[in-house]
């Protein structure tokens, strides 16, 4: 059997994809996914919420997800009726856990949210109901 050669994958700007798992009030793009790149253990893309709106309720299943503030500032609800909440900016990170229901919201009225985000295995979103 021929041995495989692996090699670096470059996902350039015109190749990233809206084809991947939405919550209304939040745009996601894949650029490293198995679509884009073929990964099977990682998904890092961009997460963006126009000024003023905030995602569903929702979770990402069995992943486990890492974010990064690009630009802006963030609130991220959770807790019961999602009456809890941190608040992030520009250059802090975030974790939430598998399984974890939340809401992510962009604290401006003018600025754009964006987030880099970073989930493994892949990105998982499940929508809650209101």
């Amino acid at each position: 059997m021929a041995e495989q050669h692996l090699a670096p994958r470059v996902v350039r700007a015109a190749q990233v994809t809206d084809q991947t798992a939405q919550s209304a009030g939040a745009l996601r793009v894949a650029g490293v996914s198995g679509a884009t790149a073929g990964a099977t253990r990682i998904w890092l893309g961009k997460v963006s919420n126009e000024p003023g709106h905030r995602s569903v309720a929702h979770h990402h299943g069995d992943a486990e997800t890492a974010g990064y503030v690009l630009k802006g500032r963030a609130r991220i609800y959770y807790g019961e009726d999602f009456k809890e909440y941190v608040d992030l900016e520009e250059g802090d990170f975030i974790f939430v856990p598998p399984n974890f229901p939340h809401i992510e919201a962009n604290l401006s009225d003018e600025e754009e949210l964006v987030w880099l985000t970073a989930r493994t295995p892949d990105n998982i979103v499940i929508n809650l109901e209101d």
